[in-house]
């Protein structure tokens, strides 16, 4: 690229979004020598969200269908009552509980969608029954 043409070469989204190079929606997920895919959604949660990655953490087992961190600062949020939660979903409880469910089951709560895992197959034999290391990051 030179100051007499500023277009970059054709997929070089770092050069024409310097601020903003991880502009993808595809999520990895790992977990021990486990990796998941997801979808994320595009809203202001995600967007929150997208810019601490990669975040390694330890997720804590809940109700024997979930994994959840308390993250250190809140998130946006526009939580509604999903009825099922999906095995595989990424959601937000609250405006800085990030949760991961592994089964699929009703719920009278109210979450702020993420995103999902593509395939969760093999998910909740990975995430196991007790606390994991999981690290999300932008593909």
């Amino acid at each position: 690229m030179t100051q007499e043409n500023p277009i970059p070469p054709a997929g070089n989204t770092a050069v024409i979004n310097p601020g903003n190079p991880n502009l993808s929606n595809q999520l990895r997920i790992r977990v021990g020598t486990g990796t998941f895919t997801a979808t994320l959604l595009d809203n202001p949660s995600v967007t929150a969200f997208k810019a601490r990655l990669p975040l390694t953490t330890v997720m804590k087992e809940l109700n024997g269908n979930e994994k959840f961190v308390d993250l250190p600062n809140s998130l946006p949020t526009s939580a509604s009552n999903p009825g099922t939660i999906q095995a595989g979903d990424l959601m937000l409880y609250g405006s800085s509980t990030l949760v991961l469910f592994y089964k699929t089951f009703q719920t009278s709560y109210s979450y702020t969608r993420l995103g999902r895992i593509d395939n969760p197959a093999g998910l909740a034999t990975a995430l196991g029954a007790a606390s994991v290391t999981v690290t999300f990051e932008l593909e």
